[in-house]
């Protein structure tokens, strides 16, 4: 089976990312691109590494890594530049520029290259439903994966199959005639020789703020006003002023030096998103848990199908018992490495991205008979 993976990442990290790595956008498509997946950001390349260790054809793309590919398009011979008329001195004169047009374009190019049974769309909202139907007639199958809000015009029509980590939109997308599939996210036991013993912070939380995210702030605010918890994300302005939140916050914090933070830290708190509504389901609860770290996560009614509350993890329903679970592992190392130790187990037996890739395969197969 031929799978091609199509994958968005956050601009601010791209940015951070190219920074760091000066020079490295004028070098070759090949070079840039595992530069970028040594970073490990989001899912990286664990689904085509898994895929391909499991007998399959497999390859991420990048598709707003403008340097990436941009010299994608320069190795096979795409010209993205455009006519425009300035003026030396008073004499009207014609010169090409690089046009901005390039995102679709060079999407198609790589799937018509390629030429996949499956093509896999990670990012669901910000995948034009023309761009679909432009490259159909190139793939056998079309899956797509979402576990976040939809914006309100979202068209999923053209995918064959739609994949969530949430079950009720599963439920949702069946009801409107949709192919779906429950199908979890996970974590990538390569990234552990990757970090390494770094600063050693005692209570973390690593994660976003916005207008999605007003029940985890709240949260937030009562355990900092009750111990003392360092934060990383994006969104902090969205903040009020006064939010006891800012004097915690470090910033920023993308790809391995996400997994370096939680893997020298006590305990990693865990709040999800309000669309998750009552299911467990995001990417912290693996990443935590998999470089060994304890993981506090609010309780939802499928937890216990991925983790043993008590043994593995531990579960809140509300900011008062967070913060009595944060005092009592802090108080009694041996108890919080005890789980910690279980949590890293699970994962890296029942959770991680080859566990994913099998039952990817054995779903994809499916449609595609």
């Amino acid at each position: 089976m031929r799978i091609l993976i199509i994958d968005t990442y956050y601009p601010a990290f791209l940015d951070s990312f190219y920074t760091r790595h000066v020079g490295l956008g004028n070098g070759p498509y090949a070079e840039q691109h595992q530069a970028l997946m040594d970073e490990c950001f989001g899912t990286s390349d664990f689904y085509s590494s898994n895929l391909i260790a499991l007998g399959h054809e497999a390859a991420e793309i990048v598709a707003n890594c403008e340097p990436l590919q941009r010299q994608w398009a320069k190795e096979n011979g795409l010209a993205f530049e455009k006519w425009i008329l300035g003026k030396r001195g008073v004499i009207p004169w014609p010169r090409r520029i690089l046009s901005d047009d390039w995102l679709y374009p060079v999407l198609i190019a790589q799937v018509k290259s390629y030429r996949p049974d499956v093509l896999h769309i990670q990012d669901m909202n910000g995948t034009s439903a023309s761009f679909l139907r432009e490259v159909r007639r190139f793939v056998k199958l079309i899956t797509g994966q979402i576990a976040c809000p939809m914006n309100p015009d979202a068209d999923f029509r053209e995918y064959d199959l739609v994949l969530s980590s949430f079950p009720h939109f599963v439920e949702r997308f069946r009801k409107e005639g949709l192919h779906s599939e429950y199908f979890n996210l996970g974590f990538e036991p390569r990234v552990l020789k990757k970090i390494e013993n770094g600063p050693q912070h005692r209570v973390v939380f690593v994660g976003g703020f916005s207008s999605e995210h007003d029940e985890r702030v709240r949260l937030l605010e009562e355990i900092a006003e009750s111990c003392p918890i360092d934060i990383w994300g994006y969104g902090i302005d969205s903040l009020s002023k006064d939010s006891v939140l800012r004097q915690f916050h470090h910033g920023e914090l993308w790809a391995l030096d996400m997994y370096q933070v939680l893997f020298n830290s006590a305990i990693a708190i865990n709040h999800h998103i309000n669309v998750a509504e009552s299911f467990a389901n995001n990417m912290r609860l693996y990443e935590a848990t998999g470089v060994g770290t304890m993981l506090i996560t609010d309780d939802k009614e499928n937890l216990s199908s991925l983790f043993e509350p008590g043994k593995e993890v531990a579960a809140y329903h509300s900011a008062g018992e967070a913060i009595e679970l944060i005092h009592h592992y802090l108080e009694h190392e041996a108890e919080r490495k005890k789980i910690a130790s279980a949590g890293q187990a699970r994962t890296l037996r029942e959770h991680t991205y080859r566990n994913r890739m099998e039952q990817f395969v054995s779903i994809a197969s499916h449609y595609l008979k």
